[in-house]
């Protein structure tokens, strides 16, 4: 049987009791109609892995043999909620296992399955499994589990547009986020790269967008003239993206497991893939461009003619449909201004405005779809860079991925806050100093760096402190071309993640050589779960890339930048 003390989150309190429960050919599951979707959920987890049938029970049904799940009456009973409102306790909840049956009390569904999660992985690892590999005894230890989440969002961002990821795949991450209580799925749809969404109005941006004639191997290299360059191309077209269906299953299957699938879509950089279907969006339309094949930072960006804003409003009108996100990304990250700054129509457009520069032309484009968004009763996000210009809308949310800098600064200003700085929350940089690490992106990123990641930066008050409603990590995918070595990146990393947010400091301080040991007993949920993690030791042969250049940098190198590309929005 597994300890208590082995649970990942680590709980606000974990009382052990006295012998165990045991799942047989005859315990069923009782639901509440709150409760009935996690009541299918356990009930297909469990048929697949034990072979057990684990059948209905009325929800009167006696305690014994049950497995009941229910929402509180009094969610009062349960664990205080986030820190930022202690009376939510929507995701709280409660586990009591005797010898004779077991109780999930949550303060919603959520909350029921929260407890679920934590129901199974007091069980044998092999509970994860699609089919049945033991004959069990399957036992869970008696005692009672109370918990709840310190920080409301809890997410990853998934990077689609660099490399495809296909339905299924998005899927099966969506599994292993819910696994581990993390409920946000930041869905990176569009890029320079590529356009992975289906918007009916505008065919081609799937037709021509949502595929290119080859890739980057690698990261960009010093050529013989100082210049940084690609080194290689794969010379293979790669491309896909997900119909409106697609979608709407995706973000189905991620809510019943609790996970809110939260798209979008850059403006007004990172849009070549948009401007090779529809040039008349660009500065250039005269100059066709092709779906980007290269990573980085391209040059090419929207201009800022009324008609375009029309047609991103019309997209973001396709995407509201699909979405029932309260929150949608509409970027603003990493937007050159030299298209903007050398094209006489963009600086007459400026004038036109009333505007004094181009980074108050980047916050107008910003705030125009912004406030579309929030006449159809939404709110946007974006990354840090739409602090710049000053005139960001109140109900925007911000994204703080250079340092937490923008975490800072928006709080004071009233902003929400959800913070993933890359020195504590990129999943694409390298876990280690090994030369066999993978095509080894900036700085180091451990297990224990991301253990330690706190989305609340220093240097507020406890008004500007409640603006920061969570954090997520970024899975950027330039040099992540399948699923396994998606895998890699994630994992066991995400598992740290989930603890930094959902037990952040509630249960006490860190201690990240306990964290260890519990995780030393978590990679055999991973490995049942069929989740091919790196492992301490460091990268296996078939997981390495000898002779494919990666960008390694100091933390003292990656700090200077940080702090000198965000000086213009710190305060």
């Amino acid at each position: 049987m597994v300890d208590h003390d082995m649970l990942i989150p680590r709980p606000r309190r974990s009382t052990p009791g006295d012998g165990a429960f045991e799942i047989t050919p005859t315990t069923r599951i009782a639901a509440d109609a709150a409760s009935e979707s996690v009541r299918l959920y356990l009930q297909q987890t469990l048929r697949g892995s034990t072979g057990l049938p684990v059948r209905d029970a009325d929800e009167h049904a006696g305690p014994v043999d049950v497995v009941a799940l229910r929402v509180a009456e009094d969610p009062s009973v349960l664990p205080s909620g986030p820190t930022t409102d202690p009376d939510d306790r929507t995701e709280a909840f409660r586990l009591t296992v005797t010898s004779t049956g077991v109780e999930v009390l949550g303060g919603s569904p959520a909350g029921v399955f929260y407890g679920v999660q934590a129901l199974l992985q007091l069980l044998p690892a092999d509970v994860y499994r699609s089919g049945r590999v033991a004959t069990g005894p399957w036992s869970v230890p008696a005692g009672v589990v109370e918990d709840a989440p310190a920080f409301a969002w809890r997410g990853v961002m998934l990077d689609v547009c660099r490399h495809f990821r296909t339905k299924h795949e998005v899927m099966r991450v969506v599994d292993q986020l819910a696994a581990h209580r993390l409920n946000r799925l930041h869905f990176h749809l569009t890029e320079d790269q590529g356009w992975r969404i289906e918007i009916r109005k505008y065919p081609r941006l799937t037709e021509v967008g949502s595929w290119r004639r080859e890739s980057q191997v690698g990261a960009h290299v010093l050529d013989d003239d100082g210049v940084l360059r690609p080194q290689s191309f794969d010379g293979r077209p790669h491309g896909g993206y997900y119909t409106q269906d697609d979608i709407r299953e995706i973000v189905a299957y991620a809510a019943d497991r609790f996970v809110t699938v939260v798209p979008e879509i850059e403006t007004p950089g990172h849009v070549r893939a948009a401007l090779a279907a529809y040039p008349h969006l660009g500065v250039h339309p005269d100059r066709p461009v092709e779906v980007w094949t290269e990573w980085g930072i391209a040059d090419d960006v929207l201009n800022a003619e009324d008609s375009t804003i029309a047609f991103f409003q019309d997209v973001l009108d396709e995407v509201i449909a699909l979405f029932p996100s309260d929150f949608i990304g509409i970027g603003g990250d990493e937007c050159p201004k030299v298209q903007w700054q050398q094209d006489p129509r963009t600086q007459e457009r400026i004038r036109e405005l009333g505007l004094e520069d181009e980074e108050q032309l980047q916050a107008w484009i910003i705030g125009r779809l912004a406030a579309h968004l929030e006449s159809r009763g939404r709110r946007a996000f974006g990354w840090d860079e739409i602090l710049e210009g000053g005139t960001l809308s109140p109900s925007a949310t911000v994204v703080s991925w250079r340092g937490l800098t923008g975490a800072r600064t928006a709080a004071k200003r009233g902003h929400d806050v959800i913070s993933s700085p890359d020195d504590q929350a990129y999943l694409d940089y390298r876990q280690s100093d090994l030369p066999t690490e993978p095509i080894p992106v900036s700085i180091v990123l451990s297990v224990d760096d991301v253990y330690a990641f706190d989305p609340v930066p220093s240097g507020l008050t406890d008004e500007e402190r409640a603006h920061v409603i969570g954090g997520q990590g970024n899975m950027w995918t330039e040099h992540v071309d399948t699923a396994r070595k998606l895998d890699y990146q994630l994992f066991p990393r995400v598992a740290a993640l989930a603890e930094a947010l959902w037990s952040a400091d509630t249960t006490g301080p860190r201690d990240v050589a306990e964290f260890r040991g519990r995780l030393a007993e978590h990679t055999a949920r991973l490995e049942a779960m069929g989740i091919e993690y790196r492992h301490e030791a460091g990268p296996f042969p078939w997981e390495q890339r000898p002779g494919v250049p990666g960008r390694p940098h100091t933390r003292e190198e990656r700090a200077a930048y940080i702090d000198a590309v965000t000086a213009n929005i710190a305060e």
